[in-house]
């Protein structure tokens, strides 16, 4: 209703320092003025993308709608913003990798558990959660451009978020969080993009996985020998930035997949990689069973990388 809008266009104009007129006709008009300019700047096109203007949901985040031919359907982006935003302030991103396709939540939700910890508040971040068409492995399909995960996210997403709201747009303040298979995705995003995130944490994920058809990969991966370009723990033996800077990953906890922290441990160690471990507690292999918060504290304490 008008309401709505109204109060979605206030929220947009707050985060863009734009005071708006308050009552009277010339103040309705005007507001009308601010709240086309607004929503028309909000349209926006990220890469080969369309991105709609935000919804404010009852949860508490902006919901974006997107439209990629990196994807095969239309996709979201949700957002969720401190509480108390200051327009003159940046702040970090904290990425919330998905592990199901859409917003499938058989394993719980990201963002509501980032939300109910209030880690927003709590570290000043801007936290964000895509979802992809098909199930998350965070790589592009071989062959199927429908199924273009990687790309989505580094050329569509972030670069998205880093335009729209008010971001500190480097590195060391663009933070991956997941597990399972988005922790595998945190990982390999920083393995292989490691001038574009500065930190990932990954929590109880197969990050030893050896074989392409595993937990529903083949659908992402399509052959053993493109899988073999994405594995992770080789990709970070083979990322020399990341054995001379001070830690910028975390691996904490367990369920499922304790053997394959253990081995990430030791060969990261052999490579001489600093990093965080945690070796428990064991937790339900979903979102809300206590791990987020701790990742998320880990993360923010770790001092940034030397130049």
């Amino acid at each position: 209703g008008l309401k709505e809008a109204k109060d979605f266009v206030e929220t947009l104009a707050e985060q863009r320092g734009i005071v708006g007129p308050r009552g009277g006709c010339l103040g309705v008009m005007l507001g009308l003025t601010i709240a086309f300019l607004i929503a028309a700047a909000c349209v926006a096109r990220a890469d080969e993308a369309t991105i709609s203007s935000g919804k404010k949901s009852v949860e508490g985040w902006i919901t974006h709608t997107v439209e990629s031919e990196f994807q095969a359907k239309p996709t979201e982006i949700r957002v969720l913003l401190p509480d108390k935003l200051d327009s003159a302030k940046r702040h970090p991103v904290l990425y919330v990798l998905p592990v199901e396709a859409a917003r499938e939540s058989k394993y719980g939700d990201g963002l509501a558990e980032v939300k109910r910890c209030d880690l927003h508040n709590k570290h000043g971040l801007i936290c964000v959660a895509p979802t992809f068409a098909h199930l998350p492995w965070y790589a592009d399909h071989p062959a199927d451009k429908s199924i273009r995960q990687e790309t989505y996210f580094v050329k569509v997403v972030v670069p998205f978020i880093d335009r729209t709201y008010p971001t500190l747009a480097n590195k060391e303040s663009r933070w991956l969080l997941g597990f399972s298979k988005s922790g595998w995705g945190a990982w390999s995003l920083l393995a292989r993009h490691p001038d574009l995130f500065g930190r990932a944490a990954a929590w109880d994920a197969p990050l030893d996985m050896q074989r392409f058809d595993l937990y529903g990969a083949a659908q992402v991966f399509g052959t053993q020998e493109h899988f073999e370009t994405h594995r992770v723990l080789p990709a970070l033996t083979k990322t020399p930035t990341l054995a001379s800077t001070a830690p910028r990953l975390v691996l904490t906890g367990y369920d499922a997949f304790r053997t394959h922290h253990e081995t990430t441990h030791r060969l990261l160690d052999e490579g001489k990689i600093p990093h965080i471990y945690r070796d428990g507690p064991m937790l339900k292999h979903v979102w809300d069973s206590g791990w987020v918060e701790e990742a998320v504290e880990l993360l923010a304490g770790l001092s940034e990388p030397t130049k």
